[in-house]
Order: C-alpha cells, then sequence, then structure tokens
C-alpha cells in the first residue's frame, strides 16, 4: 500500500503538476485519478502526456495506439507518470476531391489547440506528441511552442511502397491512374490493381510528401529526436523508437529543456535548407511560417526563396525523383542529407541542437551510409544545383507565392487563362478534356478564407499528369498543392481571391507571364481594364454560415502569413470592402505554468 502522500515532498520535477495533485488541498483531484488506476506513487511522479493522433479513417496514424504504450514505457522507466490523451487527424488522401478536404488545414489548428488544452488544463509536467498525417506534424509543433513544457515530437513513420508491375508505387500513383483512365490511356481493371495495390499496410504517405517533408522538418528543427522518425511504420525498430522517445522526454522534464531552448532562428532554417535539399512539399513554407509565428521568432516568405536559391538538391526523393521515405532510410537515413548539406560553408547552422543532446554536426558525424545507396548525392554531385522551391512575386501575387522546382518544371510559360471560382469545377473541366496545351488554369477562392481552408489541388494535378498534360499546362491557384504534385504548378497565392486580390480579377483567356528566373508572376492586362474590373468586383458570400469552418474564415490569417489564426489579419478596407473578416488582438505570450 502507498504510503499518505499529504506529507511526501514533491519531487523537483513535478514543475507544473504538483499543483494539481500534491498536499491534503488536492484530495478530490487525487481521488479522481484513482478511480481510472493511478497510485500515490504514479502521482508523486512528474505527469508526462502522451498525445496521440490515432485515428480509424486512414492507415497514415494507424500505428499510434501500439507506438503510445511503448512511450509510456520509456516515461515509466526515466521516472515518470504517462497520461495518454487524443486529439484529431483528417486523412488528405482520403478526403482529397472532396468538400472534406476543407477540413485538413483547419485541422492543424485543432490539433494545436486540442494539445495545449489538455496539457495547460491538467498541468502536464511534459508531453510526447505522436504525429503521422500531414497536419499533425505541425499542429503538434505549434502546440509545443504555445505551451514552452519539455517535449518532443515521434512521427509514427512512413508506409512502404506498394509494387504493381515490378513498380513502386504510392497513393499518388493512384491518382495520375485516375487521370490515365479518363484519358483512355488504362482500362477499369488497371485502375483497380493499382488501387489495390499501391498502400500495403500502415504509415504515411510514401514519397517526399507533406508528411515525410514535415517529419524530416521536425528532425532538423530538432524536435523529433535525430533517426526516430525516418523509421517506418511497420519496420521492427519502430517500437523500440518509441520507447526511446519516451525516455528522452524524461530526460528533458528532468532538466527543464523546453522547445524554446532548441527551435531557434537558425534551426528555422536549418529546415528550410532541409526541404529545398529534397524537393520537399511546398506546405512546408506555410508549415514553418505558422511554426515560427508560434515561438515569436521572424519569418517572411522571401527567406524560403534565398535559401533554396543556395542550397542544392541532394536527395533524389518521389515525386521529383525516384525514391521513397523508407528507402531513404535504407540508405541511411535523413543524417546523410544533413552530412551532404554539412560539407559546404553556409548552408547549415551545425551547432544547433537536436532535443536527444547532439548537434546536428554530431548527427551528421554518426551517419551510417548503406554501400552503394543512390539516394542521396553527394553534395559535389547534385540532381539539381539549387534548392526545390521559389517564390515569385507580381501583379498577380503582390504578396507572394510558391512554386515547387524539385523535377525538371519549365522556368517560363505564357498562356491563355481558364478561370475556375472552385477545384470541383476544375477537376470536372480536366476530366472532360476541357483543358489543353498552354493553358494556364486558375483555381481561386480556394483560399484560407474563400475555401474556407486552403484545400490542396491532387485531384487536379494528378489528372493533369494522368492525361499527359502536365509537362504543357501550368496551374495557380489561392489554394495549396499536395507534397504529391509535380509541374508547373504555383500555389498559395496571396492576397486571396475572397480578400480581392488580384487573382479573383483574371478572366477567361487573359495573359498570364510567369517567369520562374525573374521571380514573377504577372498578369498581361491593361491596369485601366483591371481597375474596372476591381471597381465591379464583390466578395463572394461565404460557404458556412456557422461552426469551426465559419470560425475559422474569421480569424484566419494570409496564406504568406502561414494561415495562422493565432495573430492580427489586417484588412485594407478601400481594396477588400465586403470579405468576411475579423480582426483579433495579438495574443500576450504565455508559457505552460
Amino acid at each position: 500500500m502507498s504510503t499518505n502522500p499529504y506529507s511526501r515532498p514533491t519531487d523537483g520535477a513535478k514543475r507544473h503538476s504538483h499543483a494539481l495533485t500534491d498536499g491534503p488541498d488536492r484530495a478530490p483531484a487525487r481521488a479522481m485519478l484513482k478511480a481510472i488506476g493511478f497510485t500515490d506513487d504514479d502521482l508523486a511522479r512528474p505527469l508526462v502526456g502522451v498525445a496521440t493522433t490515432w485515428i480509424e479513417t486512414m492507415p497514415c496514424n494507424f500505428n499510434q495506439r501500439r507506438l503510445a504504450e511503448f512511450v509510456k514505457e520509456g516515461i515509466r522507466a526515466g521516472g515518470g507518470t504517462p497520461m495518454e490523451f487524443n486529439t484529431i487527424a483528417v486523412s488528405d488522401g482520403v478526403s482529397m476531391g472532396t468538400e472534406g478536404m476543407k477540413a485538413s488545414l483547419v485541422s492543424r489548428e485543432v490539433v494545436a489547440d486540442s494539445i495545449e488544452l489538455v496539457v495547460r488544463g491538467h498541468l502536464l509536467d511534459g508531453v510526447v506528441c505522436l504525429v503521422g498525417c500531414d497536419k499533425t506534424i505541425p499542429g503538434a509543433a505549434m502546440a509545443l511552442a504555445r505551451l514552452d513544457v519539455p517535449g518532443l515530437i515521434l512521427y509514427n513513420g512512413t508506409i512502404y511502397p506498394g509494387t504493381y508491375k515490378g513498380q513502386d508505387l504510392t497513393i499518388v500513383s493512384v491518382f495520375e491512374a485516375v487521370g490515365a483512365y479518363r484519358a483512355g490511356k488504362i482500362g477499369l481493371d488497371e485502375l483497380y490493381a493499382i488501387e489495390s495495390a499501391a498502400c500495403p499496410g500502415a504509415g504515411a504517405c510514401g514519397g517526399q510528401y507533406t508528411a515525410n517533408t514535415m517529419s524530416m522538418v521536425m528532425e532538423f528543427l530538432g524536435l523529433s529526436p535525430a533517426g526516430l522518425n525516418g523509421i517506418p511504420a511497420e519496420d521492427p525498430g519502430k517500437d523500440a523508437a518509441a520507447r526511446r522517445a519516451g525516455e528522452l522526454a524524461m530526460t528533458l522534464v528532468r532538466h527543464d529543456i523546453r522547445p524554446s531552448h532548441i527551435v531557434t532562428k537558425p534551426a528555422i532554417e536549418n529546415a528550410i535548407a532541409a526541404i529545398a535539399a529534397t524537393g520537399g512539399s511546398t506546405n512546408g513554407v506555410l508549415h514553418l511560417l505558422g511554426i515560427a509565428h508560434e515561438f515569436g521568432l521572424p519569418l517572411t516568405l522571401d527567406e524560403f526563396d534565398t535559401i533554396a536559391a543556395r542550397t542544392p538538391i541532394v536527395a533524389d526523393m518521389v515525386p521529383g525523383g525516384r525514391y521513397t521515405a523508407s528507402d531513404l532510410y535504407d540508405a541511411g537515413g535523413i543524417s546523410l542529407v544533413m552530412r551532404e548539406l554539412l560539407k559546404r560553408d553556409g548552408l547549415l547552422h551545425g551547432d544547433e541542437k537536436n532535443v536527444d543532446g547532439r548537434t546536428l554536426v554530431k548527427i551528421a558525424d554518426a551517419a551510417v551510409e548503406a554501400p552503394g545507396q543512390k539516394v542521396v548525392r553527394s553534395i559535389e554531385d547534385p540532381l539539381k544545383p539549387t534548392g526545390g522551391l521559389a517564390i515569385l512575386r507580381g501583379s498577380l501575387a503582390p504578396e507572394g507565392c510558391v512554386v515547387k522546382l524539385a523535377g525538371h518544371e519549365r522556368l517560363h510559360h505564357t498562356g491563355p487563362a481558364r478561370v475556375f471560382d472552385s477545384e470541383t469545377a476544375c477537376f470536372e473541366a480536366v476530366k472532360n478534356r476541357q483543358v489543353h496545351e498552354g493553358d494556364v488554369v486558375v483555381v481561386r477562392y480556394e483560399g484560407p478564407v474563400g475555401g474556407p481552408g486552403m484545400q490542396e489541388m491532387l485531384s487536379v494535378t494528378a489528372a493533369l499528369q494522368g492525361e499527359g498534360l502536365g509537362g504543357s499546362v501550368a496551374l495557380l491557384t489561392d489554394g495549396r498543392f499536395s507534397g504529391g504534385t509535380h509541374g508547373l504548378m504555383i500555389g498559395h497565392v496571396a492576397p486571396e481571391a475572397a480578400l480581392g486580390g488580384p487573382i479573383g480579377l483574371v478572366e477567361e483567356g487573359d495573359e498570364i507571364v510567369i517567369d520562374v528566373e525573374a521571380r514573377t508572376l504577372d498578369l498581361n492586362v491593361p491596369e485601366a481594364t483591371l481597375a474596372e474590373r476591381r471597381a465591379s468586383w464583390q466578395a463572394p458570400a461565404p460557404h458556412y454560415l456557422g461552426g469551426v469552418m465559419a470560425k475559422y474564415a474569421a480569424l484566419v490569417s494570409s496564406a504568406s502569413e502561414g494561415a495562422v489564426t493565432t495573430g492580427r489579419r489586417m484588412v485594407d478596407a478601400g481594396s477588400r470592402s465586403g470579405a468576411a473578416v475579423a480582426v483579433v488582438a495579438e495574443p500576450s505570450p504565455i508559457a505552460g505554468g
């Protein structure tokens, strides 16, 4: 039987939970916790949350229930008491092309908010966040920034590739197969075979799409223990990695090592370099802007262009290249990318720390390269001399936009606009073969406010690829692209159409000029004509009048600022009148306790 806790001295690592559990006045709280099996000894230890994003709507997060048990083992071994709780996730791959996709980016904020609320509400001393599908990763990082209690993030791992006719498959293979079927290139039987083979088990989408991009970002930021995220979901080593994460969390709690000690401006710059060097998802731009905002670190859109311009692509990763995330793990892992970038001065800040206590230099020095691996190239022989993204500005995007440059995309394109006021309308046109070579497809009113939720365009872009148009058309949108997108695709156009941005003034047949080398995106229409259009423009009625989507639309900032809901959206009443917006006060910085 446990001894009477009333006179027991408080463990110094219970920096927050002592106010929840210690002393005679807290007897009611302890009584409730004893009802579910916690003992006096359990409650005398530091309380550490285990936040999972497990959900039965996708393979991406499906192994987290098992992993959580190993994380808890590690916490107990380190002298803490784990308390598991869960939050939500929305599958981009499942919801893509439907109204449900609009919930995806919104879910990032809900993940961050809910982790923050549980840790604050229960005065936890630390937290381990188990993440998988795209938005859960930045959502967890944003929560850690707000709380600033000791904690870390563990990615539950990539899915293994499927195989069809000797070729590796990912979920993007299925989206592109739909386009090929619509173009008459394959039959229904082959489409079904690809569908059935592409996703063989648990884990997040297998290329250097958003989930694996953000997993890598967490290691370069230092919030994820080096080498643990890259272990695939169904690799036998993942359980031990989860236990190690729990042990490391207790080291952080004991020594009061907080996220703000790890994530610095140089660490953010390291993370941007990682995206650039691997042809990673353009969603990384949006998410790093949001993470930097939550940490109170200055970061502008143009800094992504500056860093990408000096960073070679050294990882030959799908969708721009040949290999999947599991191939990278087999080759030696993310530390190989660190090693190559550190060979050249000015690409990485090697002294930045990881939650495991090592610097990037030490992590890179410990890299073990598989003999003959071809996934990561030498810095002296990169796939491309500059990184996988660029920031464009111009008359169509005064606040900027993002273009992905991971493969062999064209750097110049001039063509007539094909204008669609929703992703759905655009997909129908593509499906019905109404988009042609040379066109510039414009998909608007899909931004953070206009969607709301800034849905991804993978159904459209994959259909264009499947129909063989990926190399001859361009697409631009105030929405987002999947990390699986390739071709000349420009996203995050800001200001968005719903807030009166120039993209809302484009008309069918207008000439659009894209010059990636000059970093420009322009509408070749006389200013007088645009002034006439602007005078008659009206903001569209909101799609949602209540609930979480309407709340998000009222609060969310521009994509150029990370589409966050905890900042201030400044509205020019003259140019954006009529838009459904709200101005909210900047939050005061409150640490977790």
